[in-house]
């Protein structure tokens, strides 16, 4: 997968700096003795000061005069200067993207630093005294796709690096400045970035995903029937057509009885066949034992059975529903297991979040667009608790009993699970329900065979049993 690294210039991008500089350059013509225009020269922000001292000062007095504007400036501008609306929705949104960010200016770099600690921007790195083209030098090093400023000469060093240019109108060019230069985008402010964003990154990753899926004569899809291989599947079929894709649903103890029926109607209104394999996780003690390293067993299981399935039916490759989420979640060693088995993973490649498959999945129709989290019946268990088939019976009965219950209370919950803590249940539902929970609900989960049940206050999350372990660094 390829990183996601975006660029942001500074000066009326991120940050407000007119009335600082005003007030540096008043400073400096006072020490001078030379009566700038400030408010004119504040009106285009943006080239290096240099540039902007020319038509008022010899050519031999502008060095030194740039070098004194910069020593004037952290005392005369940096306290004073805002951050712009919108910039730290701006950068959170490349964080929730996992991205990194770049601070590209043609400031004086230590003085732009002085910004970003007094402001806390949410920066990794700044680059200074960089101007133009020069700026697509740093942005192609860093491997940045995308490139924020506000001058026609931030547009410059976008293109120079290969960069998707976003414009914001806050500086001092136009919208037809900006779009005469080239630009791909032209926003009111970092208000409107987020939103962008996610979109753009949408449009980008659904491309590079069925360009990569035409590349393969064909593809059996390791199909649990959840949003996430369920938007793979879908994405095959639209690539290669129905009649070179097929999904494989293995049927285990650890699916649970209430989601084969729905995986086989998906596939169905696919046009794809599906094939069901039977898998024995539970046979291979690492597996039965619940260590750390369970979904290692897991996964290995399931590519042993798929790899050799894909051959007998034709099919160049097996492909898992593994998404960028699940690969910086920390704690995934099915994973590892799957790729030494040689599974492709398109959704990750791509660079899809969780989100974002559920939002193609929506725009596409796909009935599990919106399906909750539905991980397998082992996940519920504590790890360190051995697994049999009555024990994921038993879960699974004590959670169609328990949200039996909550409906017969009125109550509505879309994520539900009950953990194993060896002889208690543990329920999680989401977190606005937690306080509806009664002792009926409770009941429905102790007559399906747990000896005791509580409600967990934190109310529902994915993964809450790595919680439980001492050394989860151990199994990654």
């Amino acid at each position: 997968m390829q990183p996601l690294v975006i660029g942001f210039d500074l000066d009326m991008t991120l940050i407000d700096t007119v009335h600082g500089f005003i007030a540096t350059l008043d400073a400096l013509g006072a020490e001078l003795g030379v009566e700038f225009p400030s408010q004119e020269m504040s009106s285009k922000l943006g080239p290096p000061l240099d540039q902007m001292l020319e038509p008022y000062l010899p050519a031999d007095e502008i060095p030194a005069a740039a070098e004194l504007f910069r020593s004037l400036y952290p005392t005369h501008a940096v306290p004073a200067v805002p951050a712009l609306p919108g910039v730290v929705e701006a950068l959170a949104a490349v964080r929730a993207q996992h991205g990194r960010i770049l601070l590209v200016t043609g400031k004086y770099e230590p003085n732009a630093q002085l910004h970003v600690d007094r402001l806390g921007l949410d920066v990794d790195s700044v680059h200074g005294w960089v101007w133009g083209a020069a700026k697509g030098e740093v942005l192609r090093e860093h491997g940045a796709s995308i490139y924020v400023g506000d001058h026609i000469h931030d547009v410059e060093g976008a293109k120079a690096a290969g960069a998707f240019s976003v414009s914001v109108l806050t500086g001092g060019c136009t919208r037809e400045e900006l779009v005469e230069a080239g630009t791909d985008v032209v926003l009111t402010d970092l208000r409107e970035f987020p939103g962008w964003l996610e979109g753009h990154l949408l449009e980008v990753r659904l491309a590079a995903l069925d360009a990569a899926l035409r590349e393969l004569p064909s593809l059996l899809v390791a199909f649990s029937g959840g949003a996430d291989s369920g938007f793979l599947l879908a994405a095959a079929v639209r690539a290669l057509g129905p009649d070179k894709v097929a999904a494989a649903t293995a049927y285990s103890p650890s699916l649970p009885l209430s989601e084969r029926q729905p995986a086989l109607d998906f596939a169905a209104d696919l046009g794809v066949r599906v094939l069901t394999p039977a898998t024995d996780e539970l046979s291979r003690p690492g597996y039965a034992a619940n260590d750390g390293d369970r979904c290692a067993f897991c996964k290995s299981e399931l590519l042993d059975v798929l790899g050799p399935l894909a051959e007998e039916h034709g099919f160049a490759a097996v492909a898992t529903g593994t998404n960028a989420d699940d690969a910086r979640a920390g704690f995934r060693p099915g994973i590892v297991a799957a790729a030494e088995r040689g599974a492709i993973t398109p959704l990750l490649d791509a660079g899809f979040t969780k989100v974002q498959i559920r939002e193609a999945s929506r725009r596409w129709g796909l009935a599990t667009w919106d399906k909750p989290a539905a991980a397998c019946l082992s996940s519920r268990v504590a790890f360190g608790v051995p697994i049999d088939a009555g024990r994921l019976a038993r879960i699974e009965r004590a959670e169609a009993g328990a949200r039996a219950a909550l409906t017969e209370a009125g109550v509505e919950v879309h994520n539900l699970r009950v953990r194993d803590l060896g002889e208690t249940a543990r329920l999680e539902v989401d977190a606005a329900a937690v306080a509806l929970v009664g002792p009926s609900v409770l009941d429905a989960i102790r007559q399906a065979g747990f000896a005791d049940a509580e409600v967990d206050p934190l109310g529902f999350r994915s993964g809450s049993m790595n919680e439980l372990l001492p050394d989860p660094e151990r199994f990654r």
